[in-house]
């Protein structure tokens, strides 16, 4: 069986910042049902440089499955498959030996995610946390990544740890969250970890 490279985006140019992404990747797949039996997880920082690794990966490595896992960055257009919303939004092509299932989005950012689990927010900023100024819909897929960003700043305004800060915060909060609100209420999370439980 091949091993699984992960090549996510994230993690910015520094070696803390990027083990801290692996990190929070880690604790957060452990806890989806994946301890034991993980991925290597590459910490790419920007997402054009995950595409450029996954695609050398494609090239060079036949003894390994990459995968890539980058944000939407925008709403994902219903009937759109992941590669579709790519080319239109980054014009980035496919690689001929890419299979669709190799690649997976964060919609339409990581936050997304966190915003999906306002219970460990809650917990982790603690007193002053307005969880009212999260969204509350339950797709939140179709919020868009300004507004995301928009809602945490808003509801950890007064709280003691300071306002949300994607450097000081996003990796520590992923390793904390439940991945059973996120499936839920993400659905291109779902699809990406159903093909992780159903391929490692």
């Amino acid at each position: 069986m091949p091993t699984v490279k992960l090549y996510v985006e994230g993690g910015g140019e520094s070696n803390a910042l990027r083990t801290a992404c692996r990190q929070g990747f880690r604790q957060f797949l452990e806890k989806a049902g994946l301890a034991g039996r993980m991925p290597r997880i590459v910490a790419c920082g920007s997402r054009n440089d995950a595409y450029d690794s996954f695609c050398t990966a494609l090239r060079q490595n036949r003894e390994e499955l990459p995968l890539l896992l980058v944000d939407s960055e925008a709403l994902v257009a219903p009937g759109s498959s992941v590669w579709d919303h790519l080319r239109q939004r980054d014009n980035w092509q496919r690689p001929a030996n890419a299979r669709g299932e190799q690649t997976h989005l964060m919609a339409q950012c990581m936050e997304t995610w966190l915003d999906a689990d306002p219970e460990t927010l809650a917990h982790y900023f603690g007193q002053g946390f307005n969880r009212n100024n999260l969204p509350r819909r339950d797709n939140l897929e179709t919020v868009s990544k300004p507004d995301v960003f928009q809602a945490l700043e808003r509801a950890t305004r007064r709280v003691n740890a300071g306002t949300y800060n994607k450097g000081r915060h996003s990796f520590e909060l992923l390793a904390r969250i439940n991945p059973t609100p996120v499936r839920e209420r993400c659905s291109y999370a779902e699809r990406f970890l159903v093909f992780l439980l159903n391929n490692l």
